[in-house]
């Protein structure tokens, strides 16, 4: 770093910007502290071990459906459902190992990462690493998150965001219906219709040829294992019955904790702040753990990114004191309650953009 290093502050310069909270700050880098030494940090490997052996047993149980009841309409889509099942659990698994939660050393967790996103998924490492470390850098932050890259070509996205488009006199789409075409080029569009093709042009432009071979291992295995009883046309109708299912599953549950929180440009705040005012949690139960992959505790996991999901539930406690001492709302709320909260704040932001729109 010395090559960086172009002086030091003046002794009367202040060492901590106007615009971030020294005190919260200091105050959380005690709690990390405490953290650690509470051995928070540390996974217990059992636990991710019978993760991965339920995603590989309902893998194996999609394929003997097909093969112990026939190819007819009821085993179809039983088997579509458990495959299915096997692509949004394994999405909550490999976001483990990319966070590097699982092992001590980042080899084994990388290892792992290609194992899971790749080869079971048929995604690039590379690729969910290169959103996800920006999204995690300035969550809800405009032009810095890629998450909220939908704005302002296909949504328009929190308050501020909205009112400012609707200012500069730009409409895209008509925003005030976002709230209900949200449901069309929302959940059931993302993963079949853009990410689909999409990963295929990130590895190939980047030249990322690890990558795809162990996205070429996944699509391989499928093929061969499915092709046999259903033929190219069932097949392929399989293939994207699974990925309109996993699409819908996946795009509920990543953005209930975001698109209703604060979207705005950076404004450098400090990161503590950054994080809080970008997440909120859903409440804990062991159905909602499961089908979020703990993702529910979105405060806990944006605070404490490399913790290991099963020690979320631990902290939440120390952080929610942390947030009451600041005067910070901590919110949580029911499942289905995080899930109207989205639908809810695309209505809010697209009549704030029709009313700037209008009469400003």
């Amino acid at each position: 770093m010395n090559s960086l290093l172009i002086g030091e502050l003046a002794p009367e310069q202040p060492s901590f910007e106007p615009t971030k909270n020294k005190e919260l700050t200091d105050e959380f880098r005690e709690l990390r502290a405490t953290v650690e030494r509470m051995g928070l940090m540390k996974a217990n490997h059992l636990f991710f071990l019978f993760y991965l052996l339920h995603i590989l047993l309902l893998d194996v149980a999609a394929w003997l459906t097909l093969w112990i009841f026939g190819t007819s309409l009821v085993p179809f889509f039983l088997c579509a459902v458990l495959l299915s099942v096997v692509q949004a659990q394994a999405g909550w698994l490999q976001h483990d190992f990319g966070h590097l939660s699982v092992f001590g050393t980042s080899t084994w967790n990388h290892l792992l990462h290609h194992f899971v996103i790749g080869h079971l998924k048929g995604a690039p490492a590379s690729w969910w690493n290169h959103m996800h470390f920006q999204h995690h850098a300035k969550p809800n932050c405009f032009r810095k998150d890629p998450d909220i890259n939908m704005h302002p070509l296909f949504f328009a996205l929190g308050k501020v965001l909205s009112v400012e488009l609707g200012k500069q006199k730009k409409k895209h789409m008509p925003y005030n219906h976002q709230h209900k075409y949200f449901f069309l080029i929302g959940p059931p569009a993302l993963l079949p219709l853009y990410f689909q093709w999409y990963i295929f042009y990130f590895v190939v432009q980047r030249k990322k040829w690890v990558d795809l071979a162990w996205m070429l291992s996944f699509y391989a295995r499928v093929f061969f294992t499915y092709m046999p009883l259903l033929g190219l046309k069932g097949f392929l109708g399989l293939f994207f019955i699974v990925r309109f299912l996993e699409s819908n599953w996946f795009v509920w549950v990543t953005q209930m904790n975001h698109i209703p929180m604060h979207i705005d440009h950076d404004r450098n705040v400090d990161w503590v702040s950054t994080q809080l005012q970008a997440t909120c949690n859903v409440h804990q139960s062991a159905f909602n753990d499961w089908f979020s992959g703990h993702l529910n505790f979105q405060i806990e996991h944006h605070l404490f990114p490399t913790m290991p999901r099963h020690n979320y539930h631990k902290v939440a406690p120390l952080v929610q004191s942390l947030c009451a001492k600041y005067g910070i709302k901590y919110k949580s709320k029911p499942l289905l309650s995080a899930f109207a909260d989205i639908v809810y704040s695309l209505k809010e932001s697209g009549q704030l953009w029709l009313d700037a729109y209008l009469h400003q």
